[in-house]
């Protein structure tokens, strides 16, 4: 079970952050963080993100929301840039965080606006480059 769990978790994430963020982000043997990002694999990615009870583009907006609400900035950059491949809009995402100033507090929410605009504004750019 635990060997499937981090098949699973290993393959969502590529989907969900791309083969580049995952190789990126990758620890080399040994190096002090390689049992957390085998925890978060298994955990975040296989058990959570895994799941099929919900649309990627749902699990999305929650997370965004989420780590928005929670002030996870660094976070919430990196699950923003994964919106092309989730199916969230921007739309969603104005959404998400509009559930954010209303349960988590304004400053939060404009913060994550800030951080989103930022993001999509370099998405836009990147894909006009191609």
């Amino acid at each position: 079970m635990a060997d499937e769990i981090t098949k699973l978790g290993e393959a969502t994430r590529r989907r969900i952050l791309g083969d580049a963020h995952v190789e990126r982000t990758r620890p080399s043997p040994g190096r002090m963080d390689e049992p957390f990002i085998a925890m978060i694999t298994d955990a975040a990615w296989g058990h959570v993100w895994g799941r099929d009870t919900i649309s990627d583009r749902e699990r999305s907006m929650m997370t965004i929301a989420l780590l928005a609400g929670l002030g996870n900035f660094e976070e919430l950059a990196m699950h923003i840039r994964a919106t092309a491949r989730t199916g969230a809009s921007q739309a969603d995402v104005t959404e998400a965080l509009m559930h954010v100033a209303i349960y988590a507090g304004l400053p939060r929410a404009n913060h994550g606006f800030k951080i989103a605009r930022d993001i999509f504004a370099e998405l836009e750019t990147e894909e006009n480059r191609k």
